[in-house]
């Protein structure tokens, strides 16, 4: 964001900082309610973004004004304006610097913007004339400038050879300088009259060809930062009093104009006028009573847009939530007045943009928080004046004079507006009829000069020609023009069927925790205890006796037992846990093997398989919490993954695993995320080692298995990697497409292509990293000045090692990241050692997110599936070892659903529509520790609670995918699975079983014994 102006807001004080509920004084237009509403949910579709269109006829547009763009101050006889004398003065601080004398230079070289206009297909251009270019002196009772009539007729009619409707703004700031002197500016209700003469005027010269009118824009900045603070031109800080008086006369000349216009050229002239006016946007403090919340929102609104909004559209007159703070120091409408200047305006014409955010943000008190959430404005208008047609006339956000010609995030920031302008139509009813992108081109940008740029079309200030050279944003609003919006693409469309037979249907979880205690003290008290002697019912130690006991079984575990049954009840039918290294080997090495955690995990695999559930066991799980990163203390401390020894340890450690758990575990982990672990060092020549060692640990691990156990136990091997999807921040620069592909080599292929080569290798080339990569890091080492390449290499006989060392391809996946390139100069390198893939990170904001800001964006789940599976053996399993979101909601998780329902659809189109070898798909986690977050249980006061995800997944377990109604599934696996009731309801009741039992068997006997008696007595 940019520095705030060095200037002191008192008027802003003064109208917004003195808010207080007041349920007697409160205007009562309907906008307050929209606060009341709940917010949309970003889980329903087309809530977060909607793919569709605009209405046909939809008005697209561009804008500028005269002033920012025009430049040739003096040509033509142009007089001065108060930005010019604002401008030329000390009075504006660095601004003298920074005139906009040429600026874009649009007065000489407008026919360049017509060929803007139409390179972007848009059907309108929004554009100001200049009152002292048509008349030096302001008064519009003399003759006009003839040069300048000329100018704008050229303009207007060329606009219209090329099917432009022009949108024409009588003043935007720019008020002749001589009326500011003679007059005291807006001060004095002279230039009011003054400027219902200079609208007549242009009415009559320009209005049979131009449709819409625009009488001023963005009043409120006029009043509060010209006026006011002394912000803006013509500078002055006359505090709340004049900028009071400033925005009564405003509103008076506009009504004065609609007026004209309304009385001597609608009948044949056939055009609307309105006013151009800007606001902000504000929701309530968090945990603030509702109604309290709702009304201070209002308040906020009402003292920026609803001060000229309500007289004009509402009834003449001033809200009473200002009247009633600002008393008399507010001007007054007379009851003449009110009815005169009462529906002024034959639509709403919006600003949404930076100037007005900006100003809110410093305002905005009691905890409101300032948001550019254009589509609940638009609902505020709806709500507050009666749906009237809307036209936003000023849309767009800014970037900084540095970005130049690639306004990466600008792209976002459209989408994002622009999205929710379709919302505002086609959710919520507000009748938007047009949408004017801002600015056409880059232009002075007032008390910010030339820092900051807004022009969809770059132009470097330095040249003389000005040339317009479309940027980013250009290329990105031509496409929604041409589409009319947001069409639906194939991410949209759902695909039915079935997943594979032998699918992983998985809960993954970290480190399992290890329980030693039994909950049957029986087993563990060696005493005799005897009951009730003294007749109190108590137990009373026998002394001197003492029996043998038995060691605990794994039944014994309350934990392993609950936690199993938790597991059952979702209906997977594999379960991911990680084993704890420096738990089982403390120091690092067999010298101290901790037996009873081995044995407590083989409880847990053997009572898995008795489930008929299926474990994939992580070996090494790093955690970036812990200080030693997961690892033995011993080997943390020698170096950890810097050193070689730490390979041979692991090796041993993975031995010891299979050997001890290997015949009840098919599916092996050796290590969790490595791509995530070497994040944690410093320096990239470590990051690389500890990668480098990494991937020998696991080759070893894989090899062992292979040979010693693989033939015997037939389970297969492999290492997770995180793998979010990485998409081209900016699509229509390469350089973004190549930065895409670069990240996912160093997060993906720095691990993979060692063990499976690609498929356009020759056999003898596996075993070694990308070659992309190699490639990259070389010419990186040169522009540094380094001598060589910091990624190390392996031997022939590691190379040896690592071809084919995986057996399936496992990946957690989560999210998708916007990519772009860092520029790599070596001052840049020297302040901050950037990542060694070099790309930033961004995210899309139109993409719905969770409370730890996770964007959910399910189709980056194919695309991720689909790369992998083009770059490497398509035949090679790949399943999906953890994915999820986390969610505050203590049971009915609906953004866990939707992720849920949303990420396995498309799994299922990477299966049947890209023949991705998809084998599984892992939902991360059971359940939650603490607070709710990623859990399908919640963990409340150690008492467990199902989510209302559970159900959804077991919904589609069941359904093995998502079938078509008619369809026959091709397995039973669903059967196979589902927990026997009878069984259940006999393990609840067990005790009760046995005990009838003996019972039943009791009485056999006893009868048995009668009937003995009966027929065997003899006579």
């Amino acid at each position: 964001m940019l520095n705030q102006p060095k200037c002191h807001f008192l008027l802003s004080s003064l109208l917004f900082s003195l808010y207080s509920w007041n349920k007697a004084t409160c205007s009562l237009g309907k906008g307050r309610d929209i606060w009341q509403q709940p917010k949309p949910d970003p889980t329903l579709k087309g809530q977060s973004f909607l793919h569709d269109t605009f209405p046909l006829g939809f008005l697209w547009g561009s804008g500028t004004s005269a002033f920012q763009t025009e430049g040739a101050w003096n040509q033509n006889g142009k007089g001065a304006s108060i930005w010019d004398s604002f401008t030329h003065s000390s009075v504006s601080g660095s601004l003298d610097r920074e005139a906009a004398n040429v600026a874009s230079d649009s007065y000489n070289r407008w026919e360049e913007d017509v060929k803007a206009l139409e390179y972007l297909g848009v059907r309108s251009y929004s554009f100001s004339l200049s009152w002292p270019r048509l008349f030096p002196d302001g008064n519009a009772r003399g003759q006009p400038n003839t040069a300048t009539v000329k100018h704008y007729s050229y303009l207007i009619e060329r606009l219209l050879e090329k099917k432009i409707e022009p949108i024409v703004t009588l003043h935007h700031w720019d008020l002749p300088q001589v009326l500011q002197e003679d007059y005291g500016g807006w001060k004095n209700e002279t230039v009011v009259e003054l400027f219902e003469e200079y609208a007549t005027f242009c009415f009559h010269t320009f209005g049979s060809r131009v449709r819409y009118w625009l009488t001023m824009h963005n009043p409120y900045l006029v009043a509060v930062q010209g006026y006011g603070t002394g912000v803006h031109a013509p500078g002055e800080k006359g505090g709340p009093a004049t900028s009071l008086t400033v925005a009564h006369n405003l509103i008076k000349a506009h009504a004065k104009a609609w007026h004209a216009y309304n009385a001597n050229f609608r009948t044949t002239q056939k055009g609307k006028v309105s006013i151009v006016l800007g606001s902000h946007w504000v929701e309530p403090q968090r945990g603030k009573a509702i109604d309290a919340s709702a009304e201070l929102c209002q308040e906020s609104i009402e003292a920026a847009l609803g001060w000229f909004a309500s007289p004009i559209f509402g009834d003449g007159d001033y809200p009473v939530s200002l009247k009633t703070k600002l008393g008399a120091l507010l001007p007054a409408f007379t009851p003449e007045e009110k009815l005169w200047v009462q529906k002024t305006a034959d639509f709403f014409a919006l600003s949404f943009g930076p100037n007005n955010l900006r100003l809110g943000q410093s305002v905005i008190s009691y905890g409101q928080t300032v948001t550019p959430d254009l589509r609940r404005l638009l609902g505020w208008i709806k709500l507050e004046y009666g749906n009237p047609s809307v036209l936003v006339a000023e849309g767009g956000w800014f970037s900084e004079a540095t970005v130049g010609k690639e306004d990466t995030v600008g792209i976002y920031l459209m989408k994002s507006f622009i999205n929710q302008v379709l919302r505002a139509i086609n959710l919520d009813g507000v009748r938007v009829f047009g949408y004017m992108a801002w600015s056409l081109v880059d232009g002075f940008e007032w008390n910010y000069g030339y820092s900051i740029r807004r022009g969809l079309f770059y132009v470097d200030f330095s040249q003389p020609n000005r040339t317009r050279s479309p940027k980013s944003t250009a290329q990105y609003y031509r496409e929604i023009v041409n589409d009319n919006g947001f069409p639906s693409d194939e991410t949209s469309q759902e695909v039915k069927g079935y997943f594979p037979c032998n699918f992983h249907w998985g809960i993954a979880d970290s480190t399992l925790q290890v329980n030693f205690y039994p909950f049957s003290p029986q087993f563990t008290d060696p005493h005799l205890y005897s009951w009730n002697l003294t007749g109190d019912g108590s137990l009373h130690q026998v002394p001197g006796v003492k029996l043998q006991t038995r060691r605990a079984q794994c039944t014994d575990y309350l934990a392993i037992r609950d936690h199993l049954n938790l597991l059952e009840s979702t209906r997977a039918s594999h379960y991911r846990f990680a084993l704890n290294w420096s738990l089982i080997l403390p120091q690092g090495d067999l010298s101290n093997v901790n037996t009873e955690a081995l044995r407590y995990y083989r409880c847990i695999v053997t009572e898995l398989k008795k489930r008929d559930l299926e474990a994939l066991v992580v070996i090494y799980y790093p955690t970036h919490r812990s200080p030693n990163l997961g690892l033995p203390v011993p080997l943390h401390a020698s170096g950890g993954w810097l050193n070689y020894s730490t390979v041979n340890a692991f090796q041993e450690y993975a031995a010891l695993c299979y050997q001890e758990l290997g015949p009840w575990v098919q599916n092996w982990i050796t290590i969790n995320e490595p791509n995530r672990l070497v994040d944690v060092y410093s320096s990239g020549e470590d990051k690389h080692l500890a990668a480098h060692n990494l991937l020998l640990a696991h080759a070893k691990a894989w090899r062992l298995y292979e040979k010693e156990h693989y033939s015997q136990q037939q389970g297969l091997v492999s290492l997770a990697l995180h793998a979010d999807w990485a998409k081209p921040a900016n699509p229509f620069l390469e350089s973004h497409t190549v930065a895409a592909e670069r990240f996912l080599l160093f997060e993906l292929g720095r691990f993979l292509d060692p063990l499976l080569g690609t498929r356009r290798e020759e056999k003898h080339n596996m075993g070694d990293y990308p070659q992309e990569m190699r490639t990259y890091l070389e010419e990186r080492a040169r522009v540094m000045g380094l001598p060589g390449s910091p990624l190390p290499n392996f031997t022939e006989t590691e190379r040896e090692e690592l071809r084919g060392a995986l057996s399936f391809i496992a990946l957690n996946h989560f999210t998708t990241r916007l990519v772009s390139p860092r520029s790599h100069t070596q001052d840049s390198f020297q302040q901050k050692p950037p990542p060694d893939h070099d790309c930033l990170i961004l995210s899309d904001p139109t993409w719905p997110s969770s409370s730890l800001r996770q964007a959910i964006v399910p189709w980056g789940l194919r695309k991720m599936l689909k790369w992998v599976s083009q770059r490497y053996d398509g035949a090679i399993p790949i399943i999906v070892t953890g994915s999820g979101i986390d969610d505050q909601a203590p049971v009915e998780d609906k953004l866990r659903q939707h992720y849920l329902r949303s990420y396995l659809q498309e799994a299922l189109k990477a299966y049947h529509l890209d023949g991705v070898n998809l084998h599984g798909f892992y939902v991360w986690k059971l359940q939650d520790r603490h607070v709710p977050q990623y859990g399908l249980f919640t963990s409340a006061q150690h008492q467990s609670k199902a989510k209302a995800s559970i159900n959804v997944y077991r919904e589609i377990i069941a359904l093995s995918g998502s079938p078509n109604n008619d369809s026959v599934q091709p397995c039973r696996f669903s059967e196979l699975h589902e927990p026997c009731s009878i069984c259940a309801w006999m393990f609840t009741n067990k005790a009760m079983l046995v005990f009838g039992g003996c019972l039943l068997i009791t009485a056999a006997m006893l009868a048995a014994l009668v009937i003995f008696k009966t027929f065997c007595i003899l006579p």
